[in-house]
């Protein structure tokens, strides 16, 4: 069904509504994402046995898991902006071929990791640990997330379809699906609650069985909802400028993402030259502040397809209001963040049975990092604001320098006092806040430039 330009409700609902009526269940969809890192993590954490150490597995298969969504979730995000844009300008043909190429894309990017999955996990895991059974627990729970990879991969692609037509609600109800099912099951396999225990291994198939639930109800729903997107193999074949213009889009999204994989796989090596706890302790501290992070993901999900397709309506006040009540929104979350962190931060620690020197690495991390919030709300809220308006470039940059280019070198450096006096190890925790600010200097001035050469030009 052609809808007529400008009568989705992302062009005509009172922005500020539209934002926390779309932002709230993207935000909780987003938030039930990070459950999938920090249930594990929990579960494993209490193993009757080597439950540290299966941490710690964990903790190093980590990096793929993120990159797995990179892919997954930057596809998305491409898909999300262009088929917003798309029925934005009334064009329903182009918007039927988005959605069908992102399906041949999940594809792809799925027999990817299912190659890696069966021959390349142990190798990978082997570059940051040579404890033996740290490297069979690991490269276990890694093998089946990879070889199942399906069900996150897939389940992000129909996410952003649902969430670009307006239909966020729905995704959410998706995400909860699989996190519940990822739940139930993670003491059933993990410590053998009626079925033989697996440990680690349990970990990682009530985490793919979870993601395959999330999968299953996100096609379904929008089998049946999405009505503006007509579905068939003649919109599946690939076609070159429709990917292209997906990933003009997406791929700044998915080096973004990959750079946190980056980011951690050299934290880990970095951190790992100090000892293991310091490892184990940010693998946990990073999976704690995701529930945050993922927050502000969320709302920059939704600032997105909102100021995406009223940039293609060509509605500069909408624009602008969608700019305001997305960056305003994000800091109220990341501020309040900030605050409950600084006062739960032991609380949260203990809840993994950490070493008394794990749980105190762990709680310095949560003290000092969690300073950036207010900035790293900045600047993520800056990524889906220049995506949105065809600012692929400035969004990278961003990316580039708060994950990379101020990380780890700033990290390493700060590094070096800790290998002869470990306590100095709160050195390293500094290199965050350092990034996050000097990234939001560079944000600022990239939106002053954006907003003078085409949010000015639009009609008012």
């Amino acid at each position: 069904m052609k809808k007529e330009k400008g009568k989705s409700k992302l062009g005509t609902e009172k922005i500020s509504r539209l934002m926390l009526t779309m932002g709230i269940p993207m935000i909780l969809s987003m938030v039930l994402q990070a459950v999938y890192n920090i249930v594990d993590s929990a579960f494993v954490s209490n193993m009757r046995e080597n439950g540290e150490m299966a941490l710690n597995a964990l903790t190093l298969a980590f990096p793929v898991q993120m990159l797995i969504v990179a892919v997954g979730v930057g596809t998305g995000v491409g898909v999300n902006a262009l088929l917003a844009k798309s029925l934005g300008q009334g064009n329903h043909k182009k918007a039927c071929k988005v959605a069908g190429n992102s399906m041949f894309l999940g594809l792809i990017i799925h027999i990817v990791f299912l190659i890696f999955g069966l021959v390349g996990v142990r190798g990978y895991i082997c570059t940051q640990t040579k404890n033996p059974l740290v490297i069979d627990m690991a490269s276990d729970y890694l093998g089946i997330c990879c070889v199942f990879s399906m069900g996150i991969i897939f389940f992000s692609i129909f996410e952003k379809l649902l969430q670009a037509t307006g239909r966020s609600h729905l995704s959410t109800i998706a995400q909860v699906s699989g996190a519940l099912t990822n739940i139930i099951l993670d003491p059933i396999f993990i410590y053998g609650w009626g079925v033989p225990e697996m440990g680690a291994r349990g970990a990682a198939i009530a985490t793919v069985i979870g993601q395959i639930v999330s999968m299953v109800v996100a096609v379904s729903f929008h089998l049946k909802y999405n009505k503006e997107i007509e579905n068939g193999i003649r919109f599946m074949k690939p076609e070159r400028k429709v990917i292209g213009e997906i990933y003009s889009i997406g791929l700044p999204a998915i080096i973004a993402q990959a750079l946190m994989v980056v980011m951690t796989y050299g934290l880990n090596i970095i951190l790992g030259r100090i000892s293991e706890s310091a490892v184990t302790a940010y693998g946990l501290y990073y999976k704690i502040q995701q529930f945050l992070l993922f927050a502000a993901f969320g709302l920059r999900d939704v600032i997105t397809p909102v100021v995406s397709f009223n940039y293609g309506m060509g509605s500069r006040t909408r624009v602008k209001e969608g700019i305001k009540c997305g960056m305003l929104y994000t800091l109220v979350i990341m501020a309040a963040g900030l605050i409950v962190l600084e006062i739960f931060a032991t609380p949260f620690a203990s809840i993994f049975g950490l070493s008394g020197e794990t749980e105190a690495l762990c709680v310095s991390a949560i003290h000092i990092i969690s300073v950036s919030f207010i900035f790293a709300g900045m600047n993520v809220a800056y990524q889906g604001i220049f995506q949105a308006l065809d600012g692929g470039m400035e969004s990278l940059v961003l990316s580039v320098c708060r994950q990379f280019l101020f990380v780890l070198p700033v990290a390493w450096a700060l590094s070096l006092p800790a290998l002869t006096s470990p306590e100095k190890i709160w050195y390293v925790w500094l290199t965050f806040p350092i990034a996050e600010i000097l990234t939001a200097v560079i944000g600022t001035r990239f939106m002053k430039k954006i907003k003078k050469n085409k949010i000015d030009s639009l009609e008012a």
